[in-house]
């Protein structure tokens, strides 16, 4: 009788590893296959930068190195693109309009990925006009999605990579890192009621300046005030999950 109970235990507990097995292999085989489209999209818009260039005038129109037109047809929600030269972040931006933890466990193809993708809330316009506009990422243990913030807790890697470029259908905005360091995991913009007033504006500013320890850095050369606009990346951090690691930049140029 024993034997019997210990068979059937061995049985079920074979069963189980196996599901785990394979609901392992399944989420593996589907990150790699996010990971390939973000990849390729890369690929594309790296061939369409030798192909376009800024407008030397003002009659000029304004190529944008992104097909935007194709990545709409493969998905509406896709409506920027951010790239950080000398790193490996180079993704599209989409955003939901229903719901804003979709692209937690979703890439850009809809398939279900632990990955996700590079997503704003629907608290934040489409335009960056925002004092603050949060940009979310996973940070993967591949070193994929924003999992190459954490580069910047070294000194040297934040003083040599601090621009940040975002391509939208109609403009280049381009940004200045100026702080980087571990928060707890407060909403961002509810915490700072989306920076609608000026005190708003100043407490975030003077909260990030707070911020001066062996584990943060801040560049205070770099000119923010209530009127800038400011990209903030955020990522998880190895500390818990309770702690995020922002990246701030400042919008220092325009172009349309």
């Amino acid at each position: 009788m024993k034997k019997k109970i210990w068979l059937v235990i061995s049985i079920i507990a074979f069963s189980c590893a196996m599901v785990i097995f394979v609901m392992l292999g399944i989420r593996h085989y589907r990150n790699l296959q996010a990971q390939k489209l973000y990849e390729e999209y890369a690929q594309k818009r790296q061939e369409n930068i030798h192909q376009t260039a800024a407008p030397e005038s003002s009659d000029v129109p304004l190529e944008i190195p992104v097909d935007f037109k194709s990545l709409k047809e493969d998905n509406p929600d896709i409506y920027a693109w951010i790239t950080i030269p000398g790193t490996e972040i180079d993704y599209p931006v989409v955003q939901s309009s229903t719901d804003n933890a979709y692209y937690l466990n979703h890439s850009v193809d809809y398939e279900e990925s632990s990955a996700g993708a590079i997503f704003t809330e629907n608290y934040n316009s489409r335009d960056f006009s925002d004092f603050l506009t949060v940009l979310y990422g996973h940070n993967m243990k591949s070193g994929a999605m924003f999992a190459g913030l954490r580069n910047y807790e070294d000194n040297s890697f934040f003083e040599t990579h601090r621009d940040v470029t975002i391509y939208t259908p109609d403009a280049i905005r381009k940004y200045r890192v100026f702080a980087a360091y571990v928060e707890d995991d407060r909403h961002l913009l509810y915490y700072y009621n989306q920076g609608q007033t000026p005190e708003d504006r100043r407490a975030f500013l003077d909260d990030a300046a707070a911020r001066r320890d062996l584990q943060s850095i801040y560049d205070a050369d770099v000119p923010v005030d209530e009127n800038s606009r400011i990209l903030t990346l955020s990522t998880c951090h190895r500390m818990g999950d309770h702690y995020r690691f922002l990246v701030h930049a400042c919008l220092v140029e325009e172009i349309k």
